[in-house]
């Protein structure tokens, strides 16, 4: 016998999961089941494509079995089994990335209740809330060895080597005093017809060895719409994402014709743990006529819509079709392309019925639904429909860029925009004060994708989108001609002085209180692009310089051209680009040099 320490993942899910899913711990029994199932679609797999097994005969079946003498619950299946290794990577690990800092999150949370942890994915571990102990009797597909995973749930577990006649896998939970409810028949049977009576394969309860089946077995995803009621289209999720919250959305098509398809996909409530990871799991398993493939193919969906779970089911492909020709497959291409089409249409709907539920969906989404503008052409029109922002004049309502060209001026051309990661600096940022006085309402961005995607979207229905940070206003009026002359010699000072940090120093005609902001040339990327380009981790980025322009009627530009007042310019000039610098999030560079001379012109003033 060889004894193993759990990784330290596994003892932290263990304990958080304990303490958050306990007021709910039945689901311990789905997510064996669904483990039972996931075991049988693999090993249908098998012999269907692969020449050793296609002569056995396979009659799939989870079988669970109640033993009130010995306070024994057995769930057992007849799949493709584990054989050691299988034992201490599945059972004693958590191969998911991003696991450690996830579970670090939930722990500074410590939120009652299943939210977080359903983000995760409980399997397996979650019978550890029943059961004191656990045994797991493994014989894999072909093998000759049969092995028993032991454990008590604390820091380690053991593995020797047993007795099985078949493949397959058995899970012996021996219970809890305080759960020994789940030995009732009735209990039982009330579980599965919650949670899995639409796994395809067969369950039975054994019982003084008599065995009855007592689901429908019958893939929920090919039944018609009208024979499922909204509680099994919940369960179900529940069941293929090991999610605990009922789903936002679901939406159900099957396709006949030219392309025979049937989808069920499912909107998460809350985002999945590893939303943001690019090794992130795919929510989506393939099976073609009713028969499992992978559950890790990546190009069912866009990465924009990486969040959806569900089933993707197609007729007309090989069982046997390699991953390498799967990927490339012109049905599921087209599968691909109607699906999409069909998801953002829903989403659409959603936006148009129920604007709560859709804020909800776009609070957890809307970044990532942003990614498809920079990848998915076809389809720009709809994601574009699909985002929401606040603007100068919403307050804290988002609203849709259709809504923004109802509210258009007349005599306006161009939807205005501004972008940052602090949305309390874009709302108070210099660059608008000009669009106020003029009564022309601004988009403000504040997410952290905005200044990759939105330069690229270049405009809406035919009307132009126009960043106010690289916007001409007036700049060639005689009045602007006239103020430049008479600032001449402050302008030129300040050029001179500024000439290595900044690309151009002119009078501004967008201002009206602020002294200074900072505006890019129009093909410069700004400081809100720059930094998100750093964090993608791009470092040979060239230095972008941006122009200062100055407000002309600030009193602090009147009395250094009234006063001629040079030497307090070259004192005020850094001031002033650093006052800039600040509106735009951006950090000064030399703060103590900044402290001491606003230290002396405070002094200087009293």
């Amino acid at each position: 016998m060889s004894k193993y320490e759990f990784q330290t993942e596994v003892s932290d899910l263990l304990n958080l999961m304990i303490h958050s899913l306990y007021s709910n711990r039945e689901i311990f029994l789905r997510e064996l089941i669904s483990n039972a199932s996931d075991a049988l679609d693999k090993f249908k797999y098998l012999t269907l494509t692969d020449d050793k097994f296609k002569s056995t005969t396979f009659d799939p079946k989870i079988i669970i079995e109640i033993d009130k003498d010995k306070k024994l619950l057995t769930v057992s299946d007849n799949g493709i089994g584990m054989d050691e290794e299988d034992l201490i990577k599945n059972l004693g690990t958590i191969a998911k990335s991003g696991t450690k800092s996830f579970l670090e999150s939930l722990k500074k949370e410590q939120k009652e209740g299943t939210e977080l942890i359903g983000q995760f994915g409980v399997g397996f571990y979650s019978a550890f809330m029943v059961a004191k102990k656990i045994e797991v009797i493994t014989k894999k597909a072909s093998e000759e060895k049969a092995y028993i995973w032991s454990s008590t749930g604390k820091s380690d577990f053991s593995i020797k080597e047993g007795e099985r006649e078949s493949q397959g896998t058995s899970i012996i939970l021996h219970l809890k005093k305080d759960a020994e409810e789940f030995l009732e028949e009735w209990r039982i049977r009330s579980i599965v017809e919650k949670y899995s009576n639409h796994i395809q394969f067969p369950i039975f309860l054994k019982k003084d060895d008599k065995e009855e089946q007592i689901n429908k077995a019958s893939a929920l995803w090919r039944l018609n719409k009208s024979e499922i009621s909204d509680e099994e289209y919940k369960e179900f999720y529940k069941t293929i994402s090991h999610d605990n919250d009922d789903p936002l959305l679901y939406i159900h098509t099957q396709a006949e014709g030219t392309l025979t398809y049937t989808t069920l996909f499912y909107i998460p409530k809350n985002p999945p743990y590893d939303l943001y990871r690019v090794d992130y799991q795919s929510g989506l398993k393939l099976y073609v006529k009713r028969v499992f493939i992978t559950d890790d193919d990546k190009e069912l969906l866009p990465t924009y819509l990486r969040f959806v779970r569900g089933i993707v089911d197609v007729e007309d492909i090989p069982l046997n079709v390699s991953r390498e020709i799967l990927q490339q497959n012109v049905i599921l291409s087209k599968v691909k392309k109607a699906s999409v089409k069909k998801i953002l249409s829903e989403l659409k709907k959603l936006k148009k019925k129920d604007k709560e539920k859709y804020l909800e969906f776009y609070k957890n989404f809307g970044k990532v639904l942003k990614e498809g503008i920079m990848s998915e052409f076809d389809n720009r029109d709809a994601l574009l429909d699909l985002i929401l922002f606040k603007t100068t004049k919403s307050g804290d309502d988002l609203i849709d860029f259709e809504t923004y060209k109802s509210r258009m001026k007349e005599d306006q051309k161009e939807i205005y925009y501004l972008i940052g990661e602090d949305e309390n600096l874009l709302k108070n940022s210099p660059l608008l004060e000009d669009y106020k006085e003029r009564d022309i309402e601004v988009i403000l961005f504040s997410d952290e994708v905005d200044s990759i995607v939105v330069p690229q979207i270049g405009s809406y229905k035919e009307t132009p989108l126009v960043a106010i940070n690289h916007a001409k206003i007036d700049s060639d009026s005689e009045e602007i001609k006239k103020t430049e002359e008479e600032y001449k010699e402050i302008i030129l000072k300040m050029k001179e002085q500024l000439k290595d940090q900044v690309k151009d120093v002119k009078v501004s005609p967008r201002l009206k209180s602020a002294p200074s902001c900072l505006i890019y040339d129009k093909d410069d990327p700004d400081f809100a692009m720059m930094e998100m380009l750093k964090q993608m981790g791009q470092t040979n980025l060239p230095e972008v310089k941006p122009i200062l322009e100055i407000n002309p009627n600030h009193p602090i530009f009147k009395k250094i051209k009234e006063s001629q007042d040079f030497v307090k310019l070259q004192k005020i000039t850094p001031l002033i680009l650093d006052l800039a610098k600040l509106n735009e999030g951006m950090k000064i560079e030399d703060s103590v040099e900044f402290t001491k001379t606003i230290s002396e012109l405070i002094e200087e003033s009293l």
